[in-house]
C-alpha cells in the first residue's frame, strides 16, 4: 500500500518501472567482479597479516549478493527473465539462501510489512540485551536459528512455511536438494584440489560480511510503524553511492515498499519524487543503527520525519528480524 499522500500517476509509474538488462548486467558484473577481486586479494595474501583486511573488505560485496538476490526476486534486475533467475540462483548460493524459497518469503513479506503474524521477517525474536545485539551482528543466531536449519529441512522433503504454497513445496525441495549437492561438491573439490580455500575464500568473509549486513538489514524496518502506509513501515537512508551500490539502491526502502516494481536503476528517480512524504528518513546507517539499538535494548521509539498517519503502537518484542 502506497501513503495516503504519495501517488505516481499511470504515466509516471510506467515510466519508472520499465525494465532493462543492460543496467542490471552492470551492475552485477561491477559486484561480481569485486568479489572475485577480493577472493583473488584473499588467496594472494594467505599467511600474512595483510589476509585479515582482504577478509573483511571482500566480506561486503560478497554478504551485499543479497541485494542482488533480493532484485532478481522482484524480476527486476533485468528486463530478461532468465537473466533474474541465474544471478538470483547465484547470489543464493553464495549468501546460504535459497533463491526460490527466499521468492516465496519475500512475497509474503510485502504483502504484510510490519503486520505482527503475517509477516514472516517478524518471526524472529529480536535481542533486549547488548549482549544478544552483539551475537546478532555476527549473523549466527539468522544462519544457525534460521537460514541452514530451514535448507535442511527442505532438503529433507519437509517443507512447512505457511508462505510456501502446495504448488511450490516441490519446487523448493529441488532446490535445497540442489543447493545442498552443489556445497557438498565444493566442499570436496575444496579438500581435493586446495584444502581450506572454501573456509578461507567464502565462509569467513562472508561472516565477516554478516558485521556490515545484519545492521543494514535491520534499520529497514525496525522500530517503524505498524501501519499500512509504507512511507511509515519503512526506513529511507540517505547514504553514499558505495553503499547504495553493493545494495542495489535499496536503502531507499521505503520508496521500494511503495512501488516494489520499480527497478533498482529508477529508484534515484522515484526518490526524488517522494522525499517531500517519507515518514522514516534517517542521515545514514550510523544514525539509524543507533535509532534500532536505542529501540531495542532500550525502549526508546525512533523518532519521525514529516507528518505521520495513525499507527498501532510500535512494540520492541514484535520489532524487525533480519
Amino acid at each position: 500500500m502506497q501513503s495516503d499522500r504519495f501517488r505516481l500517476n499511470a504515466d509516471q509509474l510506467r515510466e519508472l518501472s520499465a525494465r532493462r538488462d543492460g543496467p542490471g548486467l552492470r551492475r552485477a558484473a561491477a559486484h561480481l567482479g569485486a568479489v572475485l577481486l577480493g577472493m583473488a586479494a584473499i588467496w594472494h595474501w594467505r599467511g600474512t597479516v595483510w589476509v585479515v583486511p582482504a577478509l573483511l573488505l571482500t566480506g561486503w560485496p560478497l554478504a551485499f549478493l543479497f541485494n542482488a538476490m533480493h532484485e532478481c526476486a522482484h524480476q527486476t534486475a533485468f528486463r530478461t527473465r532468465a537473466l533474474n533467475l541465474a544471478l538470483g540462483h547465484l547470489a543464493g548460493l553464495c549468501v546460504l539462501l535459497p533463491y526460490e524459497y527466499y521468492r516465496s518469503f519475500h512475497w509474503e513479506h510485502h504483502r504484510h510489512t510490519q503486520q505482527p503474524g503475517l509477516d514472516p521477517e517478524m518471526s524472529l525474536v529480536l535481542p533486549r540485551t547488548r549482549g544478544g545485539w552483539l551475537w546478532l551482528m555476527l549473523g549466527f543466531p539468522v544462519w544457525f536459528k534460521r537460514n541452514v536449519p530451514t535448507l535442511l529441512r527442505h532438503a529433507a522433503g519437509r517443507v512447512r512455511a505457511p508462505w510456501v504454497g502446495p504448488d511450490k513445496r516441490a519446487l523448493i525441495v529441488r532446490e535445497a536438494r540442489a543447493y545442498v549437492a552443489v556445497y557438498a561438491l565444493a566442499g570436496v573439490a575444496s579438500m581435493m584440489v586446495a584444502p581450506g580455500a572454501l573456509l578461507l575464500l567464502w565462509l569467513l568473509p562472508l561472516a565477516a560480511g554478516q558485521m556490515l549486513l545484519r545492521p543494514y538489514l535491520l534499520a529497514e524496518h525496525t522500530g517503524c510503524g505498524q501501519s499500512r502506509d509504507m512511507l511509515e513501515n519503512s526506513r529511507s537512508i540517505d547514504t553514499n553511492r558505495l553503499v547504495r551500490f553493493f545494495a542495489w539502491n535499496m536503502p531507499y526502502h521505503a520508496e521500494h515498499h511503495a512501488y516494489p516494481a520499480v527497478p533498482f536503476h529508477a529508484l534515484v528517480r522515484l526518490r526524488e519524487r517522494a522525499a517531500p512524504h517519507l515518514r522514516r528518513r534517517t542521515p545514514g546507517y550510523r544514525a539509524a543503527t543507533r535509532q534500532v539499538f536505542a529501540f531495542l535494548v532500550q525502549g526508546v521509539d525512533p523518532p519521525r520525519t514529516g507528518g505521520a498517519t495513525p499507527t498501532l503502537p510500535v512494540s520492541p518484542a514484535r520489532s524487525r528480524p533480519v
